[in-house]
């Protein structure tokens, strides 16, 4: 097409409203829902500017930018408010458009007004992708959108040199990273500590941070890791104009795993209670004065009514009124509502110490306090300090670095037999599943460790992914053997689809040359050369019996030998041991 045609299509799209509205979802990355939707525009179907990169790009050349964004601007929010979708709207808003004699002020919030749309819902997306000019346009732009009651987002932070001055004057409510930062993350760390860094000043200004360009699930799960909030991208949602987009449910499923650990294994606030001292709302300041003289290393007293922590009285506070002249005489008969803080952080003694810790570092700092008040039922149970907090979070860090693997992160073999255990004690019915490479080291012998590294993960990654979260024990014994504890029915189904998927994907670890060939060829024990089929994976499960009186190593020993006959048997396979014959063995008789 010449430029001339394409010129002539560019203002018959402008005339007759040719632009189709599509929508990607951004998603609380915690939880897997919806945050909002980013409006991108298309043109007609089949022609040379469909592509919204050629559209828009003719549209600057052509001086025409600005009537085509008003019209994508009108199409969008007319569309959103149509499909009445979940969450905010992101719309991409070049500065130079507020000096346009196309725009009218207040044009936007009209069309809202006349849709329903409350304009908080509003995001507008300044990009430096756009060319800002030198004198203060964003700063008039962000002012003015933020004059009527909209929210501000710098986009594509990272792609010129001038992000981190753009953000220091126009003060965003959100920030979007650049995709350029998020592509790779899980292999480079230079790329890692960019995001951290970026995190960190985020949240220092407590401005929400939005990922794109997420296109793969280690991408996603590196940044969950780092702490990254909200994010959007291909592996989340493409970009559609029929969106029907709602709650993530990989997002969902991770949600619930981390919730099923904190619970399973997290300690509770409970930990740091100690016995101190308390006063009644009534009680006097010279009261207040004895208890503390009587116990030197109580710097807070929590004070009462009716049993219910309503603030404390601080030792240095105390001293300092009672230090001015005549200030005992004063007010040593006054009661302690005098001298009552009521800054304190009250939780009930059944809560994780990682949310009290959230608590505790989302005071302000000029507010922050040692002591932490504990209840439980709302009544007084006794009071923890800031510094046990952090010393127990850190011994809590080393043991569990130290019972996970490093390569996957999963619970290791203390974990796994505290969790046996458990059930047991319980007596509870349950199955466990043990999961295992056939030809492995050959693998590893012929294309190297790292690429060895990627199977483990593979197959950790198809056991997170499948395995219902809420019920069931993932475990990673070491190397490339994998335990799961089950408590759901479903069991098989889950263990097969595991198998169905790994045979899928394992293939991708393999050159053309060697799937051609059906494996490759290595050394066994002997030196001598053996062939080896393309990686499989072998499933052992047994079925474990409240009433069997066993012990976490008769269950470990059972489930080897299930293991055994599955990779017996050869290829991707699940065995289930009998019932009666995993009970029957003289061994474990004699065991018991």
């Amino acid at each position: 097409m010449s430029q001339i045609d394409e010129l002539q299509l560019l203002n018959k799209i402008i005339q007759n409203g040719l632009i189709t509205p599509v929508f990607q979802p951004i998603y609380d990355l915690s939880n897997g829902a919806i945050y909002g939707h980013e409006a991108l525009s298309r043109g007609p179907k089949n022609s040379a500017l469909f592509n919204p990169d050629a559209l828009f790009s003719l549209a600057t050349k052509k001086g025409l930018l600005h009537e085509l964004e008003l019209l994508c601007r009108e199409r969008a929010l007319s569309r959103f408010a149509k499909l009445e979708l979940e969450g905010r709207l992101f719309l991409n808003v070049s500065a130079s458009l507020l000096s346009s004699p196309l725009h009218q002020k207040g044009m936007t919030l009209e069309i809202l007004n006349n849709l329903g749309l409350d304009q908080k819902r509003i995001v507008i997306e300044l990009s430096e992708q756009h060319q800002y000019d030198h004198n203060g346009l964003s700063r008039i732009s962000v002012k003015h959108y933020r004059d009527m009651g909209f929210h501000v987002a710098i986009d594509d932070l990272g792609v010129g040199y001038s992000g981190l001055r753009l953000w220091s004057e126009l003060q965003p409510e959100i920030v979007k990273i650049d995709k350029h930062f998020i592509h790779n993350i899980d292999k480079d760390e230079i790329k890692r500590e960019f995001v951290r860094s970026i995190l960190s000043i985020s949240q220092r200004l407590k401005c929400i941070l939005i990922a794109e360009g997420i296109e793969t699930q280690q991408e996603l799960d590196q940044l969950i890791d780092l702490g990254i909030e909200f994010g959007q991208g291909y592996f989340l949602g493409h970009p559609t104009d029929k969106p029907a987009f709602s709650t993530h449910p990989y997002l969902k499923k991770q949600a619930q795993r981390r919730a099923v650990f904190e619970v399973d294994h997290s300690e509770t606030v409970r930990s740091l209670s100690r016995v101190t001292p308390t006063v009644q709302i009534d009680s006097h300041l010279d009261e207040v004065s004895n208890l503390f003289k009587e116990n030197q290393d109580v710097h807070s007293i929590p004070v009462l009514k009716d049993e219910k922590p309503v603030g404390v009285i601080r030792r240095h506070q105390l001293h300092e009124l009672f230090s001015t002249p005549y200030g005992r005489a004063l007010y040593e008969h006054k009661s302690a509502a005098l001298l009552l803080s009521e800054d304190i952080i009250v939780v009930e003694s059944n809560v994780s110490l990682s949310t009290v810790s959230t608590l505790v570092t989302n005071q302000e700092a000029d507010t922050l306090n040692n002591e932490i008040v504990i209840v439980h039922n709302g009544k007084f149970l006794g009071t923890g300090s800031l510094r046990d907090l952090l010393r127990r979070i850190t011994e809590l860090k080393i043991q569990n670095a130290t019972y996970s693997n490093p390569l996957t992160l999963l619970p290791g073999n203390v974990p796994i037999n505290q969790e046996v255990m458990r059930r047991l004690s319980n007596r509870e019915n349950f199955h466990v599943a043990y999961f295992d490479l056939n030809d492995f080291k050959p693998f590893n012998d012929y294309f190297g460790y790292s690429m060895g590294d990627e199977v483990i993960q593979l197959v950790s990654n198809l056991i997170k992914n499948i395995i219902e979260p809420t019920r069931n024990f993932i475990g990673h014994v070491g190397g490339d053997d994998f335990i799961v504890i089950f408590s759901d029915d479903h069991w098989q189904e889950q263990c097969q689809a595991v198998l169905d998927q790994f045979a899928h994907q394992v293939r991708q670890f393999y050159t053309q040359e060697t799937l051609q060939a059906g494996g490759v060829w290595g050394s066994n024990r002997q030196g001598e050369k053996v062939f080896h089929p393309v990686l499989s994976l072998s499933v052992g499960v047994v079925d474990l019996r409240a009433d069997q009186g066993l012990n976490h190593h008769q269950v470990a020993e059972l489930a080897a030998l299930a293991k055994k006959s599955a990779k017996q048997q050869g290829g991707n396979h699940l065995y289930i041991q009998p019932y009666q014959s995993a009970y029957s063995r003289p061994a474990l008789q004699k065991q018991s």
